[in-house]
């Protein structure tokens, strides 16, 4: 029983896992006490006398009632267990950890941890990483919530609880952002067939379509919505009717392509909108509404690219620089990780080669002599006829849209004659960046110096075209406003001719109103440029869309299916696969999106209409690069850095807003169309509603904000601000340069003194060879004359001296010094007399002194 009882309590302080399989245990030791117990008593027995009846029965009786307590003594152990299992293993879960073992557990957890966060920069097998990263979590989900005790280890428990799901809902909420990111997948597989260059351009359309999302938006919601919802509806005043000449053909198709007839009155354009200050139930100020979206459109275009750019310079920052080492940048940052495609992988590696050989070559080539008179005059060739080019094709814009002008007032015209302008304007676009690349091969530039002057020239060519189709387009504004002022008075005295002749009869009833459609009106100017703007636009998408079908696809597959049956190999030769053309199209987006910002004031619809030509741009070149493009010969890595482009957009962004701001402040609007018409400048609406909806105090403020007075220092002092951040920019860019100039000069000093450190080392290695012989001659003689001269006690001074002397000039502490070291049978004990010179082996010493010993110097060495 004493026994059982210790075993009990030996249960009870154990876990409860271990229980059953110890009772087992203690139910086997029992029947073994049992069993011999009975052996010993039987031996007992046998060496007495036999028991008797009486004995046997008290025996059997003792024995049940042992049992019947045992059970119950059992039962009650159980009771107790159960009632006192949780305090039991809080109790020795708080003996079992002591402070010690806390304090390495935690240093343990935290190493886990970092070391999960430092997984993926360790250079280890994926294998070894999925294995180490696996034990490591499963150790701090099992170790991390014994940090705590009693009742702050399930609080602590619970807010690592929290901690883990928090992360993991914000690793699920960013996957799930970026699975929403259009396109993601198409961009990554061409980028993974073409590289990271071809898939630039892509992300910049899908940012392009970001952009215009939001403007089309703001104009939707603000403008559009508003008037279709609130304002007159169609055929309640001249200007949303359709005059009655033209109501015939007006749903012809071919009226309809040129944007006439009934689109022209509708909402896409800017003669469609009422000047009523206010509209509907909700007192909507559209005209206000209009004039700051039309501002807004601008200013958020403004940020956008503002922000991106500096986003860009951030991340440029990282960037090594090449100009240093550029054997090694290439060597070891040339390739394009993100290339998954066999023939993307040996283009690249053939460019790599490539980009050696031409660096070779650049270094070989920098040291030749070259006849630059011969150079300079074919550059100067080049930029001459180029020069010719950009000026025939301004001449040519601007003769087609004079001609244009004529042909509108002709009836009966053709396709062509209708379209000339579009047509001229985008064949230009087509021919002449081929002729510039054809002309600059007599340049003889390095290829990174000739892309920038080609992408410099088409940006000239195009905006060149714009502006001259501009101005064209103010020759045409200025003849319309001449002829708004005669039909101005046309319109006033129908109105009124037709209010007296109802009135002249005599009759007192209130005379029928004038059908809309037969009232006189103006020319519309500013629809007329919003037209002209959609019909470049929609011209500029089909011809792209062409281009890409005839010029990609059908060559192609002539290339494709034609090349078994031709007399050379069509695949390497003319006309081979076409190639994408990265810097084309990213120069045609940009000035897509000028036109865009330009004619937005103008045609509300426009945004639209180009979200829609960005929305099938992204699908249909993509598969037309995936079907018909190969990729580029010299394929190269697409930099962080996009503000090239990004300063493109910016520069047609404030050549964009300059027409407009023209027309707003200096040009009157139309009298009989449009938001601002009655006013004498588009303008005039703010002070209008500042005046009528503000308090007066608020209008002084604006007409002293407004004063001259005031925005002239304010922008002389936006421009000093500008200067000198300017200026600290530079200071910024010199220092880190000298900087750079002071760290190789310390790497270099670095090397130059390891390099001496190994010339030294090899020179006293020379040395140490010529003294070891010396020394063995040396030490021969004085081995005979130290077996009569007992040596000094190592504990002595001299002993001491003579050590150090030995282990100061020993060839294996040689250093730099050493070959001006006293040779190694003499000691030195103190400095000599000055104005003594030492004499010379065998020779007399000059002086009083006596040619006896010297107590400095042992006996049996020669006299100096």
């Amino acid at each position: 029983e004493e026994d059982k009882e210790d075993e009990s309590k030996e249960e009870d302080n154990g876990p409860r896992q271990n229980r059953a399989p110890k009772r087992k245990t203690l139910q086997r030791k029992n029947n073994d006490g049992k069993m011999t117990e009975k052996g010993l008593s039987r031996k007992r027995e046998g060496d007495k006398k036999a028991p008797t009846k009486d004995q046997k029965d008290s025996e059997n009786k003792e024995k049940k009632t042992n049992k019947e307590k045992g059970k119950e003594k059992e039962n009650k152990e159980k009771k107790e267990r159960r009632n006192s299992t949780p305090s039991t293993s809080n109790s020795s879960d708080e003996e079992s950890l002591s402070e010690e073992e806390l304090a390495m557990l935690m240093e343990q957890v935290e190493q886990k941890k970092k070391l999960i966060s430092t997984m993926r920069n360790k250079p280890w097998r994926m294998v070894k990483k999925l294995s180490m990263l696996r034990e490591a979590q499963a150790f701090v989900e099992k170790f991390e919530g014994a940090l705590g005790k009693g009742k702050g280890k399930k609080l602590y428990a619970y807010k690592m609880m929290m901690a883990k799901k928090w992360v993991k809902f914000k690793r699920d909420f960013d996957n799930f952002k970026t699975q929403c990111i259009p396109w993601e997948m198409k961009i990554k597989e061409v980028e993974s067939h073409f590289g990271s260059s071809v898939a630039s351009y892509f992300i910049f359309l899908r940012w392009m379509y970001g952009v215009n999302l939001v403007l089309f938006g703001l104009i939707f919601g603000l403008v559009i919505i508003p008037e279709v919802l609130m304002g007159m509806p169609y055929g309640s005043m001249p200007r949303k009717t359709v005059p009655r000449a033209e109501q015939a053909t007006a749903m012809d198709f071919s009226v309809l392509w040129d944007f006439e007839g009934y689109i022209k009155y509708s909402a896409l354009f800017y003669g469609y909108y009422n000047n009523q200050r206010t509209i509907g139930w909700l007192k909507y100020r559209l005209p206000m509404a209009y004039f700051m979206v039309g501002i807004s459109i601008f200013g958020y275009s403004l940020m956008v690219v503002i922000r991106s750019m500096a986003r860009n310079a951030n991340e440029s920052t990282g960037e090594g620089d090449d100009e240093n080492f550029v054997f090694s940048w290439k060597m070891f940052t040339s390739w394009d990780y993100l290339i998954g495609n066999p023939e993307t992988a040996d283009n690249k590696f053939a460019s790599i080669t490539t980009s050696f050989k031409e660096s070779i070559v650049d270094e070989q080539e920098s040291n030749k002599d070259e006849n630059i008179h011969l150079r300079r005059f074919l550059r100067v060739l080049a930029n001459v006829l180029i020069i010719c080019c950009l000026c025939g094709s301004g001449y040519l814009i601007y003769f087609v849209v004079k001609r244009s002008q004529t042909f509108s007032k002709m009836q009966n015209i053709g396709w062509y004659e209708r379209n000339e302008v579009e047509i001229v304007m985008s064949l230009l676009g087509m021919f002449c960046p081929p002729l510039f690349e054809t002309i600059a091969a007599l340049e003889n530039y390095h290829p990174r110096i000739g892309l920038k002057w080609q992408l410099g020239r088409i940006f000239a060519l195009f905006l060149g075209n714009l502006y001259t189709f501009l101005l064209a387009l103010m020759d045409d504004v200025n003849e319309k406003l001449a002829e708004e002022d005669v039909l101005r008075n046309t319109t006033h005295w129908t109105l009124l001719s037709h209010h007296n002749s109802s009135a002249g009869n005599g009759s007192t009833a209130i005379p029928p109103p004038l059908d809309p459609a037969d009232v006189p009106r103006g020319p519309c100017w500013e629809t007329t440029v919003g037209i002209e703007f959609v019909r470049l636009t929609v011209s500029d998408i089909l011809v792209t869309f062409v281009t890409i079908l005839v010029g990609d696809f059908i060559r192609a597959c002539f290339v494709r299916f034609v090349n078994y049956c031709w007399c050379w190999d069509l695949e390497a030769g003319f006309p081979s696969y076409a190639e994408f053309d990265i810097s084309g199209n990213v120069l045609g987006l940009v000035f897509n999106q000028g036109m865009i910002w330009m004619g937005s004031f103008y045609a509300p619809g426009l945004v639209g209409i180009n979200v829609l030509r960005l929305l099938t741009s992204m699908y249909f070149q993509c598969w037309a690069v995936m079907s018909s493009n190969v990729p580029h010969e010299r394929v190269f890595k697409a930099s962080k850095s996009n503000n090239f482009y990004m300063g493109l957009l910016l520069l047609i962004l404030f050549l964009s807003l300059l027409p407009v701001a023209y027309t707003i402040m200096s040009l009157p609007p139309s009298f009989d169309c449009g938001p601002f018409s009655g006013k004498k400048r588009m303008y005039e609406v703010i002070q209008e509603t500042i005046e009528l909806d503000f308090p007066l105090f608020v209008a002084k403020i604006f007409s002293y904000v407004a004063n001259p007075g005031l925005i002239i220092p304010a922008i002389l002092l936006m421009v000093l601000a500008i200067y000198y951040l300017n200026a600290v920019s530079e200071a910024y860019q010199r220092a880190n340069a000298e900087l750079k100039k002071k760290m190789q000069m310390l790497r270099e000093e670095e090397k130059n003194k390891r390099n001496n450190k190994a010339t030294t080392n090899s020179a006293m290695q020379d040395l140490e060879d010529l003294l070891k012989p010396n020394v063995n001659n040396e030490s021969q003689p004085k081995q005979v004359e130290d077996k009569k001269i007992e040596p000094p006690n190592k504990t002595s001074p001299i002993g001491k001296q003579v050590k150090a002397a030995a282990e100061d000039v020993s060839p294996i502490n040689g250093r730099r010094g050493a070959a001006l070291t006293p040779p190694l049978h003499m000691l030195v004990t103190q400095p000599p007399m000055p104005g003594l010179r030492t004499p010379y082996p065998g020779q007399a010493r000059p002086g009083p002194h006596p040619q006896g010993p010297v107590p400095w110097r042992a006996r049996g060495q020669p006299r100096y």
